[in-house]
């Protein structure tokens, strides 16, 4: 009897192995794939893209033999393949011969693409198709493709005259651009900088951004592909350096900028407090993985601007002399719960007294998660002088007749009108932010009918019963 049992239990074995190295060559035997298209996005000619991947699986019930996996296209579409630690590359003339997938087994492959140039300013799309050839005679494809744009490129840009980028086409910068002093470097509206991750631009000179409402200046990163499948990198933060402004740079104007995923977006350095450093008009900064606007000791001006969710501070005056007016200054920083505040302003900072000459903010919307995201903080032996006149500020509410007129103290348990309700939508699951006026927020109508900016940010004019922040309501 036990050697009945046994000589069962080998045969058994036996078929089992019989079964498991078995090839078929039946044309209904077929691979099956987790995708049948796999998109690499929009990406840059020449630039190679980050790495996507897809398995090839046998649930067929026999081994299969690939006596051939290639590229349609051979090396025409810049494509790049890797299957099973095999690349297809001009060593094996972009092909793999005689790959077996036995029953019940995968492979990975992986693929990337660095496209030729297309010569056209608009995207285009590139295309090639993975083609598994079996031992049936079988072909099986998986599609790959993606949308390509010439960029411009620019490295280690030094600015010493008077100089102008522009253009339709995207421009990249990588190592950064540098505006040396007395030079000027002017960015024409509808401009788009793609800034690589060790870039930025650092300015002794003069920088003019000329935006208009309907063509902004766009400063962003380079990383145009997505994080996750729900999360373009664009999304986020610390993907470039950011703009700082030197000590003797002067008179710098940023008109409808679109700057986001910075480190720190803007920092102005120290400088004499009897000219304009800086004038911030009709400009987003956003997703910072610092401050989104720093002024040390200087003269800076911020008008119809939205400054929101950075790690650091949004906004931080520390000294000097500053205007802020018809702004929404907002802290919703999704990534870290130890984030800055909404707004920070000073006398000091970084054991440097810096006497805060004049701050003032005007019909503007400082908000946030906390129940506290304004800090004012004084040092008694330095001028200290501020002003909050219509504005809707999230902070205990404090009574000084000289210094706060007419402002909305938003209650942290206000769950109707406050925070998140203030705007059109904050989506922090998929981290789309809308920062227009929501239709229940208290900040509409309550601006300085006598003291307010004729137009929105958006080109919007506002009407008889002005709306706080840089947005006016909008009926949907």
């Amino acid at each position: 009897m036990r050697w009945i049992l046994m000589l069962s239990a080998a045969l058994a074995l036996l078929v089992a192995c019989t079964d498991d190295d078995s090839f078929t060559t039946s044309p209904s035997h077929l691979l099956s794939f987790s995708a049948d298209s796999i998109a690499l996005d929009t990406v840059f000619s020449t630039v190679p893209t980050a790495t996507k991947s897809f398995w090839v699986y046998n649930k067929s019930g026999s081994g299969i033999r690939c006596s051939n996996i290639r590229l349609e296209s051979g090396n025409q579409t810049g494509f790049r393949v890797n299957v099973d630690g095999s690349f297809l590359g001009a060593a094996s003339g972009f092909q793999l011969n005689d790959l077996e997938i036995r029953n019940k087994d995968s492979v990975r492959v992986f693929v990337e693409l660095t496209s030729p140039l297309n010569y056209q300013d608009a995207p285009t799309r590139i295309m090639d198709n993975l083609v598994f050839t079996l031992e049936s005679g079988v072909q099986q494809k998986v599609n790959l493709n993606a949308y390509t744009w010439d960029a411009v490129m620019m490295k280690d840009v030094v600015v010493d005259e008077a100089t102008t980028i522009g253009g339709d086409r995207p421009i990249i910068v990588y190592g950064g651009i540098t505006v040396k002093e007395g030079a000027t470097l002017n960015i024409e509206a509808g401009t788009t900088l793609y800034f690589h991750a060790d870039a930025g631009v650092d300015v002794y000179g003069r920088l003019m951004v000329n935006g208009d409402v309907e063509h902004n200046v766009v400063l962003r990163g380079d990383r145009i592909d997505h994080m996750f499948d729900y999360l373009p990198y664009d999304n986020v933060s610390g993907q470039w350096k950011g703009i700082h402004f030197f000590e003797k740079s002067y008179e710098n104007v940023i008109n409808y900028a679109d700057i986001h995923s910075a480190s720190d977006a803007i920092v102005c350095d120290s400088s004499a407090v009897d000219r304009l450093k800086l004038s911030l008009y009709n400009s987003v900064v956003h997703n910072c993985k610092g401050v989104g606007v720093l002024s040390q000791n200087a003269v800076v001006d911020i008008q119809n601007c939205q400054v929101t969710n950075t790690l650091g501070d949004c906004v931080a005056i520390h000294g000097g002399v500053a205007q802020i007016m018809q702004c929404t200054i907002a802290q919703f920083y999704p990534f870290d719960a130890n984030r800055g505040v909404a707004l920070r302003f000073s006398n000091y900072f970084n054991d440097h007294h810096y006497p805060l000459y004049d701050f003032k903010c005007y019909n503007t919307i400082v908000t946030g998660y906390a129940d506290d995201v304004i800090m004012g903080e004084s040092n008694q032996d330095e001028p200290y002088t501020f002003l909050f006149n219509h504005c809707l500020l999230r902070t205990p509410q404090i009574e000084d007749a000289e210094r706060i007129k007419e402002v909305i103290w938003e209650v942290p348990d206000d769950t109707i009108h406050g925070g998140v309700k203030n705007f059109a939508n904050l989506d922090t699951d998929n981290l789309r932010y809308d920062f227009k006026l929501g239709e229940q927020s208290l900040a509409i109508g309550a601006a300085d009918k006598s003291h307010f900016l004729e137009y929105d940010r958006n080109g919007v004019r506002r009407d008889e019963e002005p709306d706080m922040g840089c947005y006016e309501y909008v009926k949907p």
